[in-house]
């Protein structure tokens, strides 16, 4: 497919701050770079929003992502503090830069803050994985999610599922709003990348040992000792058996540190993406709380157990390759020792166009 031509340059602004964003921002503006000097400008904004600026700036110069043009350094901070700063950062950056375009992805504060500025100042927003609901409003990534929707103008959904939730919520009777479905952006990435991925340093031989792939992040278990006892219990009893391989967020170290809760198995530091992307390809299974890890590990036909009580991703479930397992000890055990082997079934999460389909449908939007 060609990048189709228009006669003046469009100026799309970025903004991403959390590290899948990251990693979906690294796919897209590959292509946008190949295309800048006749079609497409891109600015990226960092917001500041992840958690570590050393694994921010690995993961820019490891995926070749341009060096943004603005940094907010916002992070360490109450949610409605760091929206709000982030909306007056992204407002003044808005207001300079006079884009044409807002690219924002997924769910987190950094995409609500930069919809609801491009929604004040009236700059067309572009939302890269539109439709996904796990209908939890106690998840703060669905409210973001939700009403970055809301105020979007083109909706980019990465499956057919996430098009029937607009749908059903009558996203297609809005006036200048675009419902396309073009792919999920981390399956690009996810072939993309691949090639490149490379071994952590670990304490044994990880392609001669087998081991489970374990993450752990999200503020329903690290706030609540219960739960996160309760997984980690299963997590301990599996290590008697199989290695454990463990990079844990550093929310999810400081929760354990505070609750006092017991560990049989080696947490490692996090790792870059491509060291990710090799965990992921040679483990025997991944349990996980991310979202991007469960796609991930069925883009490398690997099992998943989803430490969630609810998944936007349905289609995994439908799948059969992934199970929720909540935070039930005797459910995360059950469905460990009962897995069976990978599943085929069709694609999913497109064909591995989807960048080259966003950038044509931004595009094409703007000659109307």
């Amino acid at each position: 497919m060609n990048l189709q031509k228009i006669n003046t340059s469009l100026k799309i602004l970025t903004v991403v701050g959390a590290r899948p964003q990251f990693i979906k921002c690294a796919n897209l503006s590959k292509h946008i770079n190949e295309h800048r000097s006749s079609e497409i400008n891109e600015i990226i904004v960092h917001t500041g929003q992840h958690y570590d600026e050393n694994m921010s700036k690995l993961l820019f110069m490891e995926l070749k992502i341009p060096h943004p043009k603005f940094n907010l350094g916002i992070n360490k901070v109450d949610q409605g503090a760091m929206v709000g700063r982030m909306i007056e950062g992204l407002e003044k950056i808005c207001l300079s830069e006079n884009p044409d375009w807002v690219l924002v992805y997924g769910d987190t504060n950094s995409t609500l803050a930069a919809a609801i500025v491009a929604s004040k100042l009236k700059i067309k927003l572009a939302h890269v994985e539109s439709g996904l609901r796990s209908y939890n409003m106690c998840m703060p990534e669905e409210v973001n999610r939700v009403l970055t929707d809301r105020v979007s103008t083109l909706l980019f959904c990465p499956t057919k599922n996430a098009v029937k939730n607009l749908v059903k919520e009558g996203f297609e009777n809005f006036s200048n709003v675009n419902i396309i479905n073009v792919g999920d952006i981390m399956y690009d990435a996810a072939l993309n990348f691949s090639d490149m991925s490379k071994q952590p340093i670990l304490s044994f031989n990880a392609k001669n040992v087998e081991y489970i792939l374990v993450t752990l992040h999200r503020t329903e278990i690290t706030s609540n000792k219960n739960k996160l006892l309760s997984v980690l219990s299963a997590l301990n009893k599996i290590s008697e058996s199989t290695k454990v391989v463990a990079p844990f967020h550093p929310r999810t170290t400081k929760a354990i540190e505070k609750f006092q809760i017991s560990v049989d198995f080696d947490i490692i530091s996090p790792v870059s993406y491509l060291e990710m992307l090799w965990l992921i390809q040679n483990s025997k299974l991944v349990i996980t709380d991310s979202g991007g890890l469960q796609k991930e590990a069925f883009f490398f036909k690997k099992i998943s157990l989803i430490a969630r009580e609810e998944t936007e991703w349905v289609e995994l479930l439908q799948s059969s390759n992934s199970k929720l397992v909540g935070y039930d000890k005797n459910k995360i055990l059950s469905e460990y020792y009962n897995s069976k082997d990978f599943k085929s079934c069709p694609k999913l999460f497109g064909d591995g166009k989807t960048a080259e389909l966003i950038i044509n449908s931004i595009i094409n939007y703007s000659k109307t």
